[in-house]
């Protein structure tokens, strides 16, 4: 079997299997549901890949990690050259006006496992939605949640987990990994993708991502590691949390991408399902706790019509919650091609 990079799978799937039928696992009811709906989309990027032709985002942008700090608003970012991914940063005042503030951490041809390729997943927060995703930091640092891929390309080999510490958000310190597929459960061994990062109670929740083999077929799910102090991380005995779907369902392929908060009495972890359809979605997990998730009967951002920003995939969530409005920022792709446009939208709860 030939591998098969992510991207390539995902751009050839709706040529392949256009016209699958799809429904959702069915799920629990809840009085949270309507809090995290976001049913009305912008239907403009408000981030696009760089015009320069020799800048780290040439190609694309992707996985939005949005948070508010010291007064402003921030997006972290990777983007795509053609031979892997790098992290940027951006800043706006209103959510809607982003301005790109540059590479805030890229490939060290020294490294191991970051010579092609790094992502900057996620930063340590708060896991209450009504904090607009402030972030925290231990000893003083902020700590972030990285992961990196072995070959050059677009998401190619089994990548590694690992934390990364900063004093200003725009330079960054890389550890070593903690995570790494070949020590984990079969879900797991053919690599880990993105991850995120919570404190709640004094522990701490690294969710992420993985694929179960790395030559296609494979399937991707979701689950947790757990540590108190950042350094000795256990994996969650009932991994993976949100597990792929029934056939025909939104999830039945991929549960990936996952975004954990808190609100109220409700932990909800947005992620994302890829279809047998070759669309993927924004989906909703809920639960009483952080370990534990019912799928919602929901589909919180669907693809776009023929033509939009989104008409093959509406994927990658970050959510944030200001003025009374949760913001749903997610990933969109246009169709299926190599050349498609990849950038950054966003989906709200009140009419724009």
């Amino acid at each position: 079997m030939v591998a098969i990079s992510r991207r390539n799978y995902l751009n050839s799937l709706g040529a392949v299997l256009a016209g699958a039928a799809c429904h959702l696992v069915p799920g629990i009811a809840s009085a949270a549901r309507e809090r995290f709906q976001t049913p009305y989309k912008y239907n403009r990027l408000v981030l696009s890949r760089s015009a320069d032709p020799q800048s780290f985002d040439s190609k694309s942008v992707d996985d939005p990690f949005v948070f508010a700090e010291d007064g402003r608003f921030y997006m972290t970012y990777v983007g795509y050259d053609g031979t892997g991914y790098q992290v940027g940063l951006a800043e706006s005042d209103d959510l809607l006006n982003w301005h790109k503030v540059g590479k805030i951490l890229g490939r060290d041809p020294g490294s191991k496992y970051m010579r092609y390729s790094v992502a900057l997943a996620s930063i340590l927060c708060d896991a209450k939605i009504s904090s607009s995703i402030r972030l925290k930091k231990v000893n003083g640092r902020y700590v972030g949640v990285w992961h990196a891929y072995p070959n050059p390309g677009y998401e190619e080999g089994a990548a590694v987990i690992g934390l990364a510490w900063s004093q200003n958000l725009k330079q960054w310190e890389a550890g070593e990994p903690i995570l790494r597929p070949e020590e984990g459960a079969p879900w797991e061994k053919g690599g880990l993708y993105k991850s995120y990062l919570v404190e709640w109670e004094g522990q701490y929740y690294l969710y992420y991502n993985a694929k179960n083999r790395t030559a296609w077929p494979w399937l991707e799910q979701t689950g947790v590691a757990i540590s108190r102090d950042l350094r000795v991380w256990n994996r969650f005995s009932g991994n993976p949390v949100v597990q792929n779907g029934a056939e025909g369902s939104y999830d039945a392929v991929f549960a990936s991408n996952p975004f954990v908060v808190h609100d109220q009495n409700t932990w909800a972890l947005f992620y994302y399902g890829l279809a047998r359809d070759g669309h993927a979605r924004e989906l909703i997990a809920t639960g009483r706790g952080p370990l534990k998730f019912t799928k919602e009967n929901e589909v919180l951002i669907g693809p776009g019509v023929p033509g939009s920003i989104d008409a093959q995939h509406a994927h990658k969530p970050s959510v944030l919650w200001w003025r009374g409005d949760l913001y749903h920022f997610y990933c969109a792709v246009s169709d299926n091609t190599p050349s498609a446009n990849r950038g950054i939208s966003v989906a709200r709860s009140r009419p724009w």
